[in-house]
C-alpha cells in the first residue's frame, strides 16, 4: 500500500540457522560457515530467542590463545575472558539477545543496528519465539524498487496530497532512485515541505526540487 512503512516481516530471511544452549564450540563454527552467516540465534526447545553467538564471541577464543592475562585486563574484559574458555552456544552468547518483532519498520531496525553496533536481528513473535532473522543486507532491499513505483507512490502520497489543485502542474521523474520534481505549486513555502516527503519514501536515494511558486510566473509577465 501507498504511504505505507515497509516492515521487518517483508524482507527479513525465515528459514534461520539456530543452535541450542549446548551446541558444542565447533559446531557453531561449522554452522555459521556452512549458512555464510556472521552470527546464530541461540533457542530453546520450544524455539524462545534467549541469545545471539556471533563472530566476535567466538573470536575471543583465538584473541586470548597466546596470551596470560594481567590483572588489569582481567578486571576490564571478565566477559571477553569467559568467552576465550568457552565450549558451548551458552557460553559464547551475549544475552539477553538484542531482537526486533516482525512489525517494526525498517528504519526502527537500521536504528537498533546503528546504535548497538550488530549486522542481524533475530525476529521474534510476542511470545519471544524465532521468526526470522533480519540483516544489513535486508534493510536495503528498499533501494531495490522501481522507479516507476517510487515515482507513482511520490505522486500519490506527496504531491496529490500537498498541492491538490497544482498537482497537474508538477512532474514526477525518477531515474536510478533520485527524485526530480518539477512545476508551479500554491506557495513559496511548500517546496521545502515536497522535497523532506518525497524523500522520506522508502527507497529514494535523492531529491532534486524544481518547484516554484505560481507567484514567480506571475511576476515574469
Amino acid at each position: 500500500m501507498h504511504g505505507k512503512p515497509h516492515t521487518v516481516s517483508e524482507v527479513m530471511t525465515h528459514a534461520v540457522a539456530a543452535v541450542g544452549r549446548d551446541a558444542p564450540f565447533k559446531d557453531v563454527v561449522t554452522l555459521m560457515e556452512q549458512r555464510k552467516v556472521s552470527a546464530v540465534p541461540v533457542v530453546e526447545d520450544d524455539g524462545r530467542v534467549i541469545g545471539v553467538v556471533s563472530e566476535a564471541d567466538l573470536l575471543r577464543k583465538e584473541e586470548f590463545r597466546d596470551s596470560d592475562p594481567d590483572r588489569f585486563t582481567q578486571l576490564r574484559h571478565p566477559d571477553d575472558l569467559a568467552k576465550a574458555g568457552a565450549a558451548t552456544a551458552q557460553e559464547l552468547m551475549s544475552s539477553p539477545a538484542l531482537t526486533v518483532h516482525p512489525g517494526a519498520t525498517l528504519a526502527q531496525a537500521a536504528r537498533i543496528m546503528a546504535h548497538r553496533r550488530v549486522k542481524r536481528l533475530p525476529v521474534i513473535d510476542d511470545e519471544g519465539l524465532l521468526e526470522g532473522i533480519v540483516s544489513r543486507s535486508d534493510l536495503l532491499k528498499v533501494f531495490l524498487r522501481d522507479d516507476r513505483e517510487l515515482a507513482e507512490e511520490v505522486r500519490h502520497e506527496v504531491v496529490d496530497r500537498l498541492f491538490p489543485l497544482s498537482a497537474d502542474h508538477i512532474q514526477v521523474e525518477v531515474a536510478e532512485g533520485v527524485v526530480t520534481l518539477t512545476g508551479w505549486i500554491d506557495g513559496p513555502g511548500l517546496a521545502p515541505v515536497a522535497e523532506r516527503l518525497a524523500r522520506a519514501v522508502e527507497g529514494v536515494v535523492d531529491v532534486h526540487c524544481l518547484l516554484v511558486p505560481m507567484s514567480a510566473r506571475s511576476d515574469l509577465r
